[in-house]
Order: structure tokens, then C-alpha cells, then sequence
């Protein structure tokens, strides 16, 4: 069977809802936005704020949005965002050491500004899953502590429990680089995971805590003596199966990230069949995360690991 040869990176792909909302924007239609916005569940609201914030020209609108309803709760999480975003541009997602002094200051001055669009966002908006999901982001960056960090997670599961997005954020706060241990990272992905309704998109969270855990090694023979463990094997296949391959596995919010992720994890783990199964599902499609740990050329990346799991050599 003929398989795709191009790597297509565009979220709007797979989650077309992106295309009309990043147009509604462009023409300053705040209206057309908010019905998007209204229109979607929680999580797939949540993933469209986050796939749109990058936007350019936002604050302006959003500012003049807010100064007429101060509260328009989608407007406090997407300007929220959209500053979060800003700063983390300036911060880059190198590591502490290789972040200058003056990055860092930016950094934290755009989320400060962030911070106070949401916590006016969350007084009039108490639960709005969007809000909180974007305060736990801005509380990592301004590394405002692993208990801060939990009691916005609480406010978070009582909007909306087993919002995917935020669960994420908090995730990447319980990995050691952050506030963090990995009994903490794995207990979360798997409670986690276990609470959400089968069939949904959250074995990611288990395939992202051993991403996270694969890349932290020094070495290529850390990795392969990672992966190795029998327990992590099972643990990684359980999540597959819970989530990826339960008969009810839908294209709603994640299903990209979590086939992408799984992918690249397979791959890790020299299964083929496995690795197969989850490209024959994305078809042309990809995500940059994870595969930036692996080479930041992803889409070289994605068609040379595609042509092994059809039958070619890695």
C-alpha cells in the first residue's frame, strides 16, 4: 500500500475549526470568534485558544474586546494566552543555562501581564477550564511553585474534570526540569489517565511522561535501558490500548498529539506493527512535539521513521 511522502504540520488540518477561527480573527470579526469559541466543548475550546494565541495583532483587539465586556471570558483566556505566548518567544524553549539575563526579565514581564488579564478573567469567569489551563502555564513560567500550580489544577478538574489541555500543562510542572519528580510525573499520567472515560485521548498523558523521562537521559544506552524496563514497556502498550486503540477513539481534542506521541514511542521501542498502525491512522500528518527531542528537522524525521515502520530500515 502506497503510503504519504510529505509531513503536513498545519493543526488546521486536523482540527479544521482552527482555519475558521485564525480568518475570524485576521478580519478583527470578534463576534464570528466568540461563536467558534462557543460553539466548541471544553477541551476543543481550550486546544482552539492555544492553536490561534500565536496570532499576530491579538492584544489590541482583545484589549478593546475586554475594555467594553470585561466579562468575556473567552477573550481574558485568549489574551492571556496570547501574552503567555509572546513571553515564552522571547524566554525559547532552551534550557535555564543558555537563557540570558534579559530574556528571563522579558519573560516574566509578559507573564505578569498575563497573570492579571486572568485572574480578572477567572473573578468573572470562576470556571472557565480555558482560564485555568493558561494560569497553570503562566504559573510554571513564573515558577510560582508546585503548590500554587496544584491549587490552579483543583480550580481546573472542578470546571471541567479531565480537561486534557490543562492536565498537560500541570504535567510538564511535575517533570524534575520544573517543580517536579518522576514519581510524581508517572502517578499523575496514570491516575489520570485512569479517571477519563476509555476511548479518550488521555493514554497521552502516559506517553508524554515517558517521552519526558526517555529525553532527561545523557546518553543513548540511558535511553535504551529506559525503555528496556519491562514495567514502562507494559505501562506504555496499556495506555495504547486504553486510548489510541479502544474501538472508541475519536478524532475529537488530542487525537493528533496522542497518535504523534505514540508514534515516536514505538519507534523507541523498535515495534514496527505498533509504530505502523499509528502513521497509517495520522496519514500525512504530524505534530513538531515530540519529535523535536528527537532532531529539529521533524519532517526529515517523520518521513525516514514512517518509511521503517512501512518496511525500510531506521
Amino acid at each position: 500500500m502506497s503510503q504519504p511522502t510529505d509531513v503536513v504540520l498545519d493543526r488546521a488540518a486536523a482540527y479544521p475549526e482552527t482555519a475558521a477561527l485564525k480568518s475570524a480573527l485576521a478580519r478583527r470579526d470578534w463576534p464570528a470568534a466568540r461563536a467558534l469559541l462557543d460553539s466548541a466543548g471544553p477541551m476543543e475550546r481550550t486546544g482552539l485558544i492555544s492553536a490561534v494565541c500565536e496570532e499576530q495583532g491579538l492584544e489590541d483587539l482583545l484589549r478593546s474586546v475586554l475594555a467594553a465586556d470585561p466579562k468575556d471570558g473567552a477573550a481574558s483566556a485568549l489574551l492571556g494566552s496570547h501574552l503567555i505566548d509572546v513571553g515564552w518567544k522571547i524566554r525559547t524553549g532552551a534550557s535555564a543555562q543558555y537563557v540570558s539575563e534579559e530574556q528571563f526579565n522579558a519573560f516574566r514581564d509578559w507573564l505578569r501581564k498575563a497573570e492579571q488579564v486572568l485572574m480578572d478573567g477567572a473573578a468573572y469567569n470562576p470556571k472557565d477550564p480555558a482560564i485555568w489551563t493558561a494560569r497553570i502555564t503562566s504559573a510554571r513560567g513564573l515558577q510560582l511553585g508546585l503548590a500554587e500550580s496544584r491549587r490552579r489544577y483543583d480550580r481546573l478538574m472542578t470546571a471541567d474534570p479531565n480537561h486534557l489541555p490543562g492536565q498537560l500543562q500541570l504535567l510538564q510542572i511535575l517533570c524534575p526540569k520544573w517543580s517536579g519528580t518522576w514519581e510524581q510525573l508517572h502517578q499523575f499520567a496514570r491516575e489520570a489517565m485512569a479517571a477519563a472515560p476509555p476511548g479518550g485521548p488521555h493514554g497521552l498523558l502516559v506517553a508524554e511522561a515517558h517521552i519526558e523521562h526517555v529525553f532527561d537521559g545523557s546518553n543513548r544506552a540511558d535511553m535504551l535501558g529506559y525503555l528496556s524496563d519491562e514495567q514502562v514497556r507494559a505501562e506504555i502498550y496499556q495506555a495504547a490500548q486504553r486510548s489510541i486503540w479502544h474501538p472508541e477513539f475519536s478524532r475529537g481534542y488530542g487525537w493528533l498529539e496522542a497518535l504523534s506521541t505514540f508514534a515516536l514511542l514505538f519507534m523507541l521501542l523498535d515495534d514496527q506493527r505498533a509504530a505502523a498502525s499509528t502513521f497509517t491512522a495520522l496519514g500525512n500528518l504530524g505534530t513538531r512535539r515530540p519529535w523535536t527531542y528527537v532532531n529539529e528537522d521533524v519532517v526529515t524525521q517523520i518521513q525516514q521513521a514512517r518509511a521503517w515502520a512501512f518496511g525500510g530500515k531506521k
